[in-house]
């Protein structure tokens, strides 16, 4: 299974903010969409990821408050990405190895969408299902074996 897979099913709802956007309006539009996190884009590049983990940082920093900072500030400005190609197991790996919740993908420069943890989970749970289904079947469709005649004493 590869990314673009779970795209497809995903959707592509694309949330993106620009680096001057006032992290209380990032936390704002997160709240109202439910979502964990926004990609940051500049002049129509990829810059910078927001999650709701540079956010509880900023808020333990400044007392309980996001302040007047904007999101160029505190957000993750190297964040790892992925492509539409990307193999569903090298995801789960990428995201272990380096503690990532969410991940933009990329096709060369454009943004094709983000895929979360939750979306990987998801995407592994259904493909057991599925497979698992079709191991039942064959298992229940098994031909049975032809009895050998019993030798004559």
């Amino acid at each position: 299974m590869r990314v673009s897979d779970i795209l497809k099913v995903k959707g592509n709802a694309l949330f993106t903010v620009t680096p001057e956007t006032p992290l209380a309006e990032a936390v704002d539009a997160m709240a109202a969409h439910d979502i964990g996190s926004l990609v940051v884009m500049e002049y129509g590049d990829l810059v910078g990821m927001l999650t709701f983990r540079e956010i509880i940082v900023t808020l333990r920093d400044n007392g309980g408050s996001v302040g007047t900072t904007s999101i160029r500030r505190i957000m993750d400005d190297h964040p790892l990405t992925c492509t539409p190609e990307t193999d569903v197991n090298e995801v789960r790996r990428m995201m272990l190895e380096h503690h990532v919740r969410y991940l933009p993908v990329m096709e060369k420069r454009e943004l094709m969408g983000v895929i979360s943890f939750y979306d990987v989970a998801k995407a592994v749970v259904e493909e057991q299902g599925f497979e698992n289904r079709m191991l039942k079947a064959y298992i229940r469709d098994w031909p049975e074996e032809e009895k050998e005649p019993h030798a004559a004493r």
